[in-house]
């Protein structure tokens, strides 16, 4: 199935509202913001599909005009399903100046025999913020489908003024490499990462703040740095998809979005 999206967010006096949405099935996005006075729209991305299937291939495209502010959720856990061949997802993302976006969408389940690859592209202006989270899990772990994807390929590009400021390439092949071995994810099953841009964040504090939320939580292993510009990186390794979501969005509150 070829499946497209297409959003675009305007600004009405200092209100963020949805001036465009285009979706062909499975897709459908729904406005759940509760107070329409509030700055910040609410959108939530659903699916009619029970998952990403063999041939899928979705483009998605999302453009905010300048001051605007969107926080786009998912309706629940993405379950890639078993494959012949493969399945891929396109995500272009544009913020005009001054524009904000939120998106944690829920974890990454890949079935058994499962390839996928997924490339996200964030195109930044000047006085941007950008909070964004993967969660990815090793498979059906209560049905004993640890590992036992083919292929899962997550590509991250984030542009500033059309510089390319940050890329990661998460690459994961069970068949070939031996996840769980001393250097790659020893004892842990499941990841998560989380980037945060902000030319004006005070990133020192911001750093703290995330470090005394991730120590407190047992059966993780987390890392902190900062890149090369003003914003933090995160990387979470647990055992529990569910207990990484929540920790991701227990750090984008610290952010005040």
């Amino acid at each position: 199935m070829i499946a497209d999206l297409h959003i675009q967010a305007a600004l009405r006096g200092s209100v963020t509202y949805l001036k465009k949405s285009y979706f062909t099935t499975p897709f459908k996005v729904a406005n759940i913001t509760e107070d329409k006075q509030e700055p910040t729209l609410r959108l939530m991305l659903m699916s009619s599909s029970p998952g990403i299937l063999d041939g899928d291939r979705y483009q998605l495209k999302i453009e905010l005009e300048e001051n605007t502010s969107v926080h786009l959720q998912t309706q629940s856990y993405q379950r890639l399903f078993q494959m012949e061949k493969t399945a891929s997802q396109q995500m272009d993302v544009h913020l005009s100046h001054g524009a904000s976006f939120n998106f944690l969408p829920h974890p990454s389940v890949p079935h058994a025999a499962s390839s996928f690859f997924t490339h996200s592209r964030f195109f930044l202006s000047g006085n941007c913020t950008l909070l964004y989270g993967e969660v990815l899990t090793c498979g059906r772990k209560l049905n004993g489908e640890i590992f036992m994807f083919k292929k899962y390929h997550s590509i991250t590009d984030v542009y500033v003024n059309g510089k390319l400021v940050l890329k990661e390439n998460l690459l994961m092949q069970p068949e070939t490499t031996n996840l769980q071995a001393m250097g790659q994810l020893e004892s842990y099953t499941h990841q998560a990462s989380f980037i945060y841009l902000n030319e004006q964040s005070d990133v020192k504090m911001l750093t703290t703040k995330i470090d005394e939320l991730l120590s407190q939580q047992e059966g993780i292993v987390y890392g902190i740095t900062t890149p090369q510009i003003n914003g933090i990186l995160v990387r979470v390794l647990g055992h529990k998809a569910e207990q990484l979501h929540t920790l991701l969005k227990e750090i984008a509150n610290l952010f005040n979005f």
